[in-house]
Order: C-alpha cells, then structure tokens, then sequence
C-alpha cells in the first residue's frame, strides 16, 4: 500500500495536512467513486449507495469535512470534502471492477454484495458472506477510493449515474 495512503497503523485515507477544503475537489491526492449495478431498481440502487457510502466516510480518515452551521445557526454535520463520483455498470463489468479495485495496491474498497439486501439481520449476513466465494457476490455496489490516476484508470470507460 501507498505510504501515503496509510494515515496511522492500520488507517486509510487523508492526513491532516492533506485536507484542504478551500480548494477544488480535483485537487485531492485521492478519487472516490461509487459503482453501481444499472439494472437493479432504483430503491436497492439508493438502498446500496448509501450503505457502502456510510461504510467508506466511517473507514477512511479525513473524508469527512468540518460540520458547518446555517445563516439561523443551525448545525449542519460535515460531508464528503474530496467529492464522490456516481457511477453504473452492467453486473459484469461491476465484478470486474470490483475484482481489479480490490487486487489494486493502496486502494480501498467498500462493497455491497446481494446478499446483504436480500437478509434482515445482520450475524445472518455474516454467516452467508462467510460461505460465498467472490465471484459469487453479486455486487450491487462497490466504493473505491484511491490514488486519482488509478481509480480514473479504474473506470475510465463507465457512464455517471443519470
């Protein structure tokens, strides 16, 4: 894994020095992209995205910006300051960017298999994750966050999410 990718022991992401939110997206070391599954409906495409979205803003370091508040003084919690980019595939192509994203060095992935739509408690989906082979996932969505020319190599060919 990149070195820069490594915060502390065991942490991916930004070093403090490295989140600068007065400047434009484009300009963090690392890309976060979001793939997800063109053909499934829209609720288990919403239902995916946001689950590994909460997954990923809670695993790497420095994703999240400050909180800000509104003109009333209202406290708003802080977002993604480096961008998120939306992105769709047909099944296949999500398993092999799925497959090339996780054999990557010094990129992060947080996935969404089938089975974790498709289960109401959460041991329940453990244990069936603990027993499907990665080809037999059936992502329905994956994050990917990484070094910039590396997730954009990633998926160079795949349309944003209308």
């Amino acid at each position: 894994m990149n070195e820069r990718s490594v915060v502390a022991e065991g942490t991916f992401g930004f070093a403090p020095e490295e989140i600068v939110t007065s400047e434009p997206t484009r300009a963090a070391r690392l890309k976060w992209v979001v793939v997800v599954d063109a053909t499934i409906p829209a609720g288990q495409m919403v239902n995916a995205v946001a689950c590994i979205a909460a997954g990923t803003g809670a695993s790497v370091a420095g994703l999240i910006g400050p909180s800000g508040a509104d003109a009333a003084g209202h406290p708003h919690p802080g977002l993604p300051w480096a961008g998120c980019t939306i992105l769709t595939a047909a099944p296949a192509e999500l398993a092999e960017v799925r497959e090339k994203a996780v054999a990557s060095e010094g990129v992060h992935v947080v996935d969404m298999p089938l089975i974790a739509q498709t289960t109401r408690v959460y041991d329940e989906f453990l244990a069936q994750l603990a027993e499907t082979k990665p080809a037999d996932l059936a992502t329905r969505a994956v994050s990917i966050i990484g070094p910039r020319n590396k997730i954009s190599k990633l998926v160079k060919r795949l349309e944003l999410m209308p």
